[in-house]
Formats: C-alpha cells, structure tokens, sequence
C-alpha cells in the first residue's frame, strides 16, 4: 500500500484505491485488547465515518514506534504516557505525540499457589516488567499493596533502588513483559500487564491478589503519530471512534475490570 506516516490526508485518501472515498489509516496496535478494538471499529464503524483501517499486529512494545517513525504506519496504539516518554528519551529522531487517553488496562499481581496477599512470605520472588516505564509502575502497585515502600521522590520510572523498605525482603525479578504469565509457575507471584493477563486467560488460570487503582490512572493507553499529523483529522476521527459508546461499551462486555474505557 506504500502508505506514509508523514503524508497528507489527502494524499492517504488518494491511496485508497478500491475503498472509494475511505481514507486508510494503516495502524500498529498488539494484538489484545488494542487490535481486537480496532477490528470492532473497522468491522461496525469505520465505514460510515469515512475510513478503512488496515491493522498490523506487532507481538513486543520495541516496534510499532519505530514503524511510526520510519513511515510505515499512519498511526499507533499500543502505549502510555510514560512509555512514550521513555521511548522518546532514548531515540533522539523521533518527534511522535501522544493523542488521548483510550483505556486503561489494570496492573494485576497474580500468582498460581497464593490466594492472598497475606500469603506473601518473607524472601518471596515477585516477576516484574523489565521496561523502565512498566517496571516503575509494577513498583507502585507493590507499594499501594503495602508490600514495599519507595523513596518519596521515585516517580513513575521508581526502580529497585527507588525501594526504601521492604520488610517482607521479597526478591523483585525483572523479565520480559510477555514472559511473565508463563514464568508464574516459578514464581511466587508476579505483576502483569492487563493485555498479557487477558491473552494467557489468567483470570482463569491463576489467582488475582490485587489490581492497581485505575481512577485518575496516568498509565492509559492511546494513540500515538508523528507529530506532523497531530491535527490531521483522520486522526481525530479514529480518536473520536475509540470513545464511542460502542467502543465503551464492546470493551465493558468483552474485558469486564481488566479494560477500562477513559470516559471524556
């Protein structure tokens, strides 16, 4: 299709070829919850407001920014705030935005043989997302469970040596984020991303000790442009789509608790 991140509305309209009068949007999202919304999008409401979308699934976080910057997407949606921030840091070329606010998928701490917190004994392992922006955040959800405390100038990139108190000296063990609910079962408990949890059934597989608080939550998730297409209202139309009652109310039925829509 040869689309480019840095064309034009029109320009992306006159790619539509067989779609007529829809403009292609070509967006990377991972495959759960993300693609599975824009697939209800493309398949229910897409059409009517003037856009096709072509959905590329990418299976890790390291490149749908990089398939942004280097044009071969109009668009992603895969990543929080301080994700991108982390992501912008480390790679000096690229000049992305951040859109809005879409969902939350809540932090969960899992674990196969534990029921409670309470459980948790002294010298447990905790699996952990390795990323700074996630393994931050895992971080704070161990300390709004009272397991660990962190210095108070930590912030959302808190790491091991943000850790001011651990008096159960659990053992924090950074891995892979798609990793995790496969290494449950030699560990003790761990902290998953809400997509991971829901591809790997954990609802049903393990025990859930406690889910982060997502009121007023800073790590939902949205999409994501370059930044020269961060008015282009094609963009604003999918955003638009993405907070429809449909949308809300597909991500209510289908993911109950685990993805949260962000009301406007």
């Amino acid at each position: 299709m040869g689309l480019s991140a840095c064309s034009s509305p029109s320009e992306r309209a006159d790619d539509g070829g067989a779609d007529g009068d829809l403009t292609t949007l070509r967006v990377g999202a991972t495959p759960v919850p993300q693609a599975d919304i824009l697939n209800f999008v493309q398949d229910n409401l897409a059409e009517d407001a003037g856009l096709n979308l072509d959905i590329v699934e990418y299976t890790d976080y390291n490149q749908p920014n990089a398939a942004l910057v280097e044009g071969e997407l109009d668009v992603n949606y895969y990543q929080h705030r301080p994700f991108l921030e982390e992501y912008l840091e480390g790679n000096d070329d690229a000049d992305l935005t951040y859109v809005e606010d879409i969902h939350v998928e809540a932090f969960g701490l899992y674990s196969e043989g534990l029921e409670d917190l309470d459980d948790i004994e002294d010298g447990a392992e905790i699996g952990v997302p390795n990323d700074a922006s996630n393994l931050g955040r895992a971080l704070l959800l161990l300390e709004e469970k009272e397991l660990i405390t962190l210095d108070d100038d930590a912030g959302e990139l808190a790491t091991q040596n943000d850790i001011a108190d651990n008096p159960r000296d659990l053992e924090i063990v950074p891995l892979e984020a798609p990793q995790l609910p496969r290494s449950l079962q030699d560990m003790d408990a761990a902290v998953v991303n809400g997509n991971f949890a829901i591809e790997t059934d954990l609802a049903e597989t393990a025990n859930v000790l406690g889910f982060e608080d997502t009121e007023d939550n800073p790590y939902a998730n949205g999409l994501v442009v370059n930044s020269g297409d961060a008015d282009d209202p094609d963009i604003a139309t999918l955003n638009d789509l993405l907070h429809s009652a449909e949308v809300r109310d597909y991500m209510e039925e289908t993911w109950d608790g685990v993805v949260i829509p962000v009301q406007d």
